[in-house]
């Protein structure tokens, strides 16, 4: 009977495993920065037994962060792999750098991380999976930095994303000239900004606060959150103020949590759903 329930056990961890999302990880060779980056690929357990196109959910790390962080960091290792089987969806992690904030720099090219995500990572992945290639079936989203990451990219590139998010975003990039390490954010951020790394008038130019115009001309759904105890909340309550004054719809959410780990893995499930209502109507519209 003892030999019977460890077989059984084994058999059952055996099924476990082989049905779960598979991680990928991908070499992405730059033009634009002529280096070769790593971006995680989680592809549903689904993906293998079907022929069908998926749809592809970009998911951006914060600063300080890498490629692997969704992977690592959450409380529950197995989130997004659940997430992926769950909705059957790609989610792709790609490099953003310590502290590229995902925008192209005007003084450094080997920070040119728009173009990196907007059209070298794209193309990659949709040349080297089944995805669907269009904006129908691919959203975007974030922590911190990579909150501020997807809403810059989906505004500036309408045409690649159908729905983006933001978790705990970076929305107002001078918000960080405020924090005691000040010092230390600008020598981080002079590989972006180069001498002009402490005027605050280069970071209000980048800040997806006052890209309300661009936004409102897109139109794409747009899922927002922030903890209440988050060092960012102010920037998310003011850009939710911004959104409603000029009659932006979008989702917007504050929560008990702070900037952490613990935060972001309650967030992110509700982005993916968000995200699944929007690709599903998509894909219903194409089939009529």
């Amino acid at each position: 009977m003892k030999y019977f329930k460890i077989l059984l056990f084994l058999c059952v961890l055996s099924s476990g495993i082989s049905h779960a999302a598979k991680v990928d990880t991908l070499q992405i060779a730059s033009t634009a920065m002529s280096k070769t980056y790593k971006a995680a690929i989680v592809l549903p357990n689904s993906y293998a037994k079907s022929k069908s196109a998926f749809p592809v959910m970009y998911l951006l790390h914060g600063a300080y962060g890498h490629f692997d962080d969704w992977l690592k960091k959450t409380p529950d290792s197995e989130l997004v792999k659940n997430l992926a089987d769950q909705y059957n969806l790609i989610i792709v992690m790609p490099e953003g750098e310590t502290f590229s904030f995902y925008i192209d720099s005007p003084v450094n090219t080997g920070s040119q991380f728009e173009t990196f995500v907007t059209k070298e990572v794209i193309q990659k992945v949709d040349k080297t999976y089944r995805t669907i290639a269009n904006k129908n079936g691919r959203v975007i989203t974030g922590l911190s930095m990579g909150g501020h990451g997807a809403l810059y990219l989906s505004a500036r590139n309408p045409d690649l994303f159908c729905a983006a998010g933001s978790m705990s975003g970076a929305v107002d990039m001078s918000v960080m000239l405020n924090r005691d390490s000040s010092a230390q954010v600008i020598k981080l951020i002079e590989p972006i900004f180069g001498d002009k790394s402490n005027d605050i008038k280069m970071y209000e130019q980048h800040a997806v606060l006052n890209m309300i115009d661009k936004i409102k001309a897109n139109k794409l759904p747009l899922i927002i959150d922030c903890g209440i105890d988050d060092f960012l909340i102010e920037p998310n309550k003011e850009l939710h103020r911004r959104l409603v004054y000029n009659k932006v719809e979008h989702d917007y959410t504050e929560r008990p949590g702070a900037h952490t780990w613990e935060y972001w893995e309650n967030a992110l499930p509700f982005h993916v759903l968000f995200f699944n209502k929007i690709v599903l109507k998509n894909q219903a519209v194409v089939g009529k």
